[in-house]
């Protein structure tokens, strides 16, 4: 199985819930309306809608490093997931968070530092970063906090995973729980100690491991999802990381959106990293250390990406 981001995890079993994902999704619209986020609309219940459009579906994915309610922080991690919804295909983008790129309105910076420059827009603002820089329209975000990961893995009861290495990383600025302190081996993961790993990248290479790290952590994740007692518990999981999740689409589309994700076989997900180590370097603009790559080949390189992938589906399913 490959890389699925969390928010791909919850949508493929979450069709087989549909009342519940209702619910979790109008819990995530009524925080939505109170910071200024779209109108809810009222989905059938019971009824999983079709999903009828054939066009490519960007969706962000972010995870944020904000502490405080009011601050989103920066992106502690950046994926999108392009869906072809004819080919049922999925690639999954992991984007180095030190890119440098033009931020709409603020001038060039690091990729993550969007989601602060936006503040209560800080999402929609990265989506806009990030289609920029991919040459692709975001047509939907799902920004989640820490606590919402952590919610997560502790409500389908941790994960069974190899650390590769012993990891160990102080940050004054955090709170206790936030610390990094990791031994080697195979051992249990609640959710605390999962963040810890996929968050870690004081290594040699740095984020570059660190995406690595966290498409593998989420193999195990997906797995330990398909597992039918957490499918029967996943009502109350989605529930109890609904106040975590921000995101802009509405209930109806979330459901439109499950069923669909749940056609596509986990053969046709991929995944890769931008920008790829051949087409980056590593540069100090204004004393601080970034990654920066020419866009109109990256663009390309996502466009022969994303055609490729969707070929090869169709062909296969000739």
């Amino acid at each position: 199985m490959l890389g699925i981001p969390l928010a791909i995890i919850l949508l493929l079993g979450i069709s087989y819930y549909g009342y519940s994902f209702v619910h979790f999704g109008q819990q995530i619209q009524k925080k939505n309306e109170q910071t200024g986020g779209h109108e809810q609309q009222q989905p059938d219940e019971y009824v999983l809608p079709v999903w009828e459009g054939k066009e490519r579906l960007n969706i962000l994915l972010l995870g944020g490093d904000g502490r405080l309610d009011e601050d989103p922080g920066r992106s502690d991690t950046i994926m999108v997931a392009s869906i072809d919804p004819v080919s049922k295909t999925v690639h999954l983008f992991s984007i180095l968070r030190d890119t440098y790129v033009e931020i709409p309105g603020h001038g060039k910076n690091r990729i993550n530092t969007a989601l602060a420059f936006g503040g209560k827009e800080g999402p929609e603002l990265a989506s806009q970063a990030v289609g920029d820089l991919l040459g692709i329209p975001i047509q939907y975000y799902v920004f989640v906090e820490f606590e919402s990961f952590i919610q997560l893995i502790d409500a389908i009861g941790g994960v069974d995973f190899y650390v590769e290495k012993d990891m160990k990383y102080t940050d004054t600025a955090d709170k206790s729980h936030y610390q990094i302190d990791l031994k080697e081996g195979m051992q249990h993961l609640d959710g605390n100690k999962a963040l810890q790993y996929v968050r870690f990248r004081k290594d040699a290479l740095s984020d570059y491991a660190r995406t690595e790290r966290q498409r593998e952590f989420l193999k195990a994740v997906a797995k330990k999802m398909q597992n039918v007692t957490n499918l029967v518990n996943l009502p109350q999981i989605l529930n109890q990381i609904a106040p975590y999740v921000q995101t802009n689409m509405d209930s109806r589309t979330m459901l439109k959106l499950a069923g669909l994700c749940y056609k596509i076989n986990q053969d046709s997900i991929h995944s890769s990293q931008l920008p790829p180590l051949d087409m980056l370097r590593e540069e100090k603009i204004k004393g601080a250390s970034v990654i920066t790559v020419d866009q109109n080949r990256l663009q390309k390189y996502v466009e022969e990406l994303l055609s490729s992938s969707s070929a090869a589906a169709e062909q296969h399913d000739q």
